[in-house]
């Protein structure tokens, strides 16, 4: 299986923090929005288990997803948002436009898994990627043929084959941006499945060519929750308590990264991003010059992008941000704006990111010229 790297898990434990509902320190005026994509419904089935049951995919998918906006509503300053409420067909592209509809912050949806053998079992989350393998490439294949029962599937997804990963590779772009994001959630839902009572087996963060990822301009993940083809799974994805204890840990991984992302939420506004603006009369920086600085100083970086191609640091994408970095990283060309000691400037940087689209943007921190973990800098302070 194609695994993602771990290297985001340190960011869940930081982000873990007393999970209670009535905590409100960091709440802001505007709802986190969350939307719950239940997969399926409808004429749509998804897959039927062993087939011991009268209800299939779609209905725990459903029953999941409800339990999950029904927790999130303890939270003020949440707002869940559902795709479906009830056993109805819904295409991919209208559960992608709900959320970018209601400038969602989060995006999840919700499968369960199927395997030709009653062996494989436990949890997968998945990002937007290209599948490289084949039994990532049979998921997609097999939550992704619902587009086959859209009549006007061609103009929705101008030509996009799910059999084919090259078929999406040129438009995942706008996805790319939240990479990153996803992963850091994805990697929460895993880690909070396994934090689980009956302790449900981690398969890990993957990437791989769904269609409905494709279509969020949001952090967006699908979660496989387990395997209907398992019988002993199936019971327990059957059962209330297995449903609502699946729900408990999604919830969890929700909260942490909502309060993950408003702890690197800056509170100015427009004004004060405004007025810390660099002076004009000051020498701007180039986009490839590193950072000055004196020994063991902290240098912050706002990151705002993520790309398999490289992009021109003046392009209109990047929406008018001046001095736009670029930095090649394990086969990806991630693009940074700022580039300060200062943490309080850094956080108007990213709010002015955030103001021109990039809700994703978050801040990187640099000692001696290396990536250091952000959260042991702020820990020190």
């Amino acid at each position: 299986m194609q695994k993602i790297s771990n290297r985001f898990l340190f960011l869940a434990i930081t982000a873990i923090i007393v999970l209670n509902p009535n905590y409100t320190a960091l709440a802001q005026q505007r709802k986190f929005k969350v939307v719950i994509d239940a997969g399926h419904g409808g004429k749509d089935s998804g897959t039927i288990g062993t087939g011991k049951y009268k209800k299939t995919e779609k209905d725990v998918a459903l029953a999941v997803a409800l339990l999950v906006q029904k927790k999130l509503k303890k939270y003020k300053d949440i707002k869940p948002i559902l795709t479906r409420k009830s056993d109805v067909f819904l295409e991919l592209y209208q559960r992608a436009k709900i959320a970018n509809k209601n400038k969602a912050d989060l995006f999840i949806s919700i499968h369960c898994n199927a395997n030709d053998s009653k062996v494989p079992s436990g949890s997968e989350t998945y990002v937007l990627g290209v599948h490289r393998n084949k039994a990532n490439l049979e998921v997609v294949k097999r939550e992704n043929a619902v587009i086959k029962l859209e009549s006007d599937h061609k103009l929705h997804y101008e030509g996009f084959d799910p059999n084919h990963p090259e078929s999406f590779i040129s438009a995942t772009i706008l996805q790319e941006e939240f990479l990153d994001q996803s992963i850091l959630f994805a990697s929460m839902i895993q880690d909070f499945f396994k934090k689980n009572k009956n302790h449900i087996k981690d398969r890990s963060v993957q990437q791989a060519g769904f269609a409905v990822l494709r279509l969020t301009y949001m952090p967006s993940v699908l979660t496989e929750i387990g395997f209907l083809s398992n019988p002993k799974e199936e019971k327990k994805l059957h059962s209330k308590k297995g449903q609502d204890e699946i729900a408990s840990s999604i919830v969890k991984a929700i909260v942490a990264y909502k309060r993950y992302v408003r702890i690197n939420t800056p509170q100015e506004t427009a004004q004060n991003i405004e007025r810390e603006k660099p002076k004009q009369n000051s020498k701007p920086k180039k986009s490839n010059e590193k950072p000055k600085s004196k020994k063991n100083t902290i240098i912050y970086s706002v990151q705002i992008a993520a790309s398999k191609k490289k992009l021109n640091t003046k392009s209109a994408f990047f929406k008018g941000l001046k001095n736009v970095s670029m930095k090649r990283i394990n086969g990806w060309y991630k693009y940074y704006v700022g580039n300060t000691s200062s943490f309080k400037k850094i956080k108007s940087v990213q709010a002015l990111a955030r103001q021109k689209k990039f809700k994703g943007a978050f801040i990187v921190a640099y000692k001696n010229g290396k990536r250091v973990k952000l959260s042991k800098i702020l820990h020190k302070k």
